[in-house]
């Protein structure tokens, strides 16, 4: 077992660090607004499409690992990630982008042989980790797509910022008990938030059209209702899988 790796997700008392209390929650937020904006760009289509989907992903990976130390932080572990640079974190992000978009083509591909016909649905597995996904096994899908991403994160605040996919997909497969029972919760949310999120949409759809609100009110309560569910739908992810990849080491033991 990694020395390291268990530092980081036994119970310790974190580091002490000046807090704001409840807005530690939305350290993710500047993050997920530029993802949300260059996702309605790439909605668009043209020779911008492409750039604006690298630059979505990249945001939602720099929201996870904002999301990522405070989750583990407040588990009573300990992370590196907020030493880390902006250079070093957008390096980071690259590295994991590449390789998790290298899984995600292989997948659509796949499926697709095999006749599935929402193998395209596959490819936001990384967006689907703080926005909606399209249908229920992509919510699956998103939910191992952050397991993978958090273990490459793990494996590199231990081996000097190098990213390793095989070796994250196999220390999945060894504790495929306790982390892929975390998936399938995390799965199982996601199904639920999404219907949440699709009656809050029609409650705000319904208010847009009966009331008098001026358009500045009801495009603040869209805006809120928005990254709510995308900070919130970031914090679940992280909790569950974080809870989950301490349990495999403690019932290792």
């Amino acid at each position: 077992m990694s020395v390291a790796l268990r530092k980081q997700l036994e119970f310790k008392p974190a580091r002490h660090e000046t807090s704001f209390g409840p807005f530690r929650l939305l350290h993710a937020l500047p993050w997920l607004i530029l993802a949300a904006a260059m996702r309605v760009i790439a909605f668009g289509g043209g020779a911008v499409a492409l750039p604006a989907i690298i630059v979505a992903d990249v945001s939602v990976l720099l929201a996870f690992f904002a999301t990522a130390r405070q989750s583990i932080e407040a588990a009573g572990g300990q992370s590196s990630l907020g030493e880390l640079t902006f250079g070093e974190q957008l390096r980071l992000s690259f590295a994991i982008l590449w390789r998790i978009a290298l899984v995600m083509i292989v997948a659509a591909l796949g499926t697709e042989a095999i006749g599935y016909g929402a193998a395209h649905h596959l490819m936001a597995g990384l967006d689907g980790m703080a926005f909606d996904q399209f249908t229920h096994p992509g919510r699956f899908w998103s939910a191992w797509i952050a397991a993978l991403v958090l273990l490459m994160i793990i494996r590199a605040e231990r081996d000097d910022g190098k990213i390793a996919l095989l070796a994250a997909i196999g220390e999945f497969a060894r504790r495929g008990l306790w982390l892929g029972a975390a998936v399938i919760v995390l799965g199982l949310v996601n199904i639920a938030l999404a219907y949440g999120q699709e009656a809050v949409r029609s409650a705000i759809w319904n208010f847009w059209q009966t009331s008098s609100a001026t358009p500045f009110t009801k495009n603040l309560i869209y805006f809120c209702f928005i990254f709510s569910f995308a900070t919130l739908r970031l914090w679940i992810t992280l909790t569950i899988l974080t809870l989950g990849l301490r349990q495999s080491y403690i019932r290792a033991d």
